[in-house]
């Protein structure tokens, strides 16, 4: 459509749409090359991946593995029904409160999927690992203040199994941490009466806010679904360069599954040995550690290509054979470099 020379708006009007243009075709060339420099390249080994251009991107990689496993949440959604014992509100009731929690994770992850293309990455992260921090805290502070007396009325609702002459000893007796209680109650009746009754045991002596812990690991859950726990796999596809993003994106994976395992597997271990309160500050700790460290080194990627991020976060050190001569890295000229050495 032709455009009058005094039509001054529709003239800057037709330079934008010109000029978008061009940045979607810049956009394109570079992924063409990017894509023709892997194929020339081959195969990437491991070696590649420790590359110090690599440096900065296997950081944040590797931070967001470790952190969205470390603070917690497979210790919650595996023994979510013990720790809500734990708080003295029953076996039945644990059990459904483990039903909310796989809710609220399925209702977080939804509003995740609607909020990080509108909000960001980093909000998200940032709003995310602040709720995962504050919730496990209270987890901590509501363990930490409560108490633990078997008094008259709680050994005559106990179990028949356990004989009153044997837990008299403890019967009356204030105990301020939930390993104390144990140790007590485990050397009046034996340890394998003590595992077989715990629940009953807990619940009957605890005093504290049950109402507390519910509302503290619904809001860490809701916390995790709604941030790390989905974006991390959206900042993996973004972050690593082209040639090497399935290799990374794997290394980066099994590392979060080993740290996923090693926190299951040391939950029980460290209720038994740590306590609770102790267990869920550690938690808490670490999560205000990862928000500080995750936000002061992981850039905004919404609204970037893909190549954009690329020439952010690599320091590229080397070019392919077929673009040497075309350009340097970090030049205005968008070009495509390699990360390793021909040859």
């Amino acid at each position: 459509q032709p455009v009058a020379i005094g039509d001054k708006p529709q003239r800057q009007r037709h330079a934008r749409v010109h000029q978008h243009r061009k940045g979607k075709a810049a956009d394109l060339q570079a992924v063409h090359e990017s894509i023709e420099a892997e194929a020339e390249l081959g195969g990437i080994s491991l070696k590649a991946l420790f590359h110090p251009s690599m440096k900065l991107v296997l950081t944040i990689g590797v931070s967001i593995g470790i952190l969205q496993q470390i603070t917690g949440i497979n210790s919650v959604f595996f023994y979510s029904p013990m720790i809500f014992e734990q708080s003295g509100i029953g076996t039945n009731a644990a059990f459904m409160q483990a039903v909310l929690v796989g809710l609220v994770n399925l209702v977080f992850t939804i509003a995740a999927m609607a909020l990080i293309d509108k909000l960001g990455r980093r909000p998200l992260l940032g709003f995310g690992l602040t709720g995962i921090a504050v919730c496990m805290l209270t987890l901590s502070y509501g363990f930490g203040t409560a108490t633990y007396t078997l008094n008259d009325e709680a050994v005559s609702a106990l179990p028949a199994a356990i004989e009153r002459a044997q837990i008299e000893p403890v019967v009356g007796t204030t105990y301020d941490s939930d390993i104390d209680f144990r140790e007590a109650v485990s050397a009046a009746l034996g340890k394998d009466v003590y595992k077989q009754h715990e629940s009953a045991l807990v619940s009957s002596a605890i005093d504290m806010n049950p109402m507390l812990i519910l509302f503290a690991i619904l809001g860490f859950v809701a916390s995790f679904a709604i941030s790390i726990g989905p974006i991390m796999w959206v900042l993996f596809s973004e972050l690593f360069p082209n040639n090497v993003r399935g290799m990374a994106i794997s290394f980066v994976g099994l590392i979060n599954s080993a740290v996923a395992f090693l926190v299951t597997f040391l939950f029980p271990w460290e209720l038994e040995n740590l306590g609770n309160a102790n267990t869920f500050l550690i938690y808490g700790v670490i999560a205000v550690v990862g928000l500080v460290f995750v936000m002061r080194i992981l850039p905004e990627t919404k609204g970037r290509s893909l190549e954009e991020l690329e020439q952010l976060l690599i320091k590229h050190g080397y070019q392919s054979p077929s673009h040497q001569g075309a350009g340097t890295c970090g030049s205005t000229k968008r070009t495509t470099c390699s990360l390793w050495p021909s040859g």
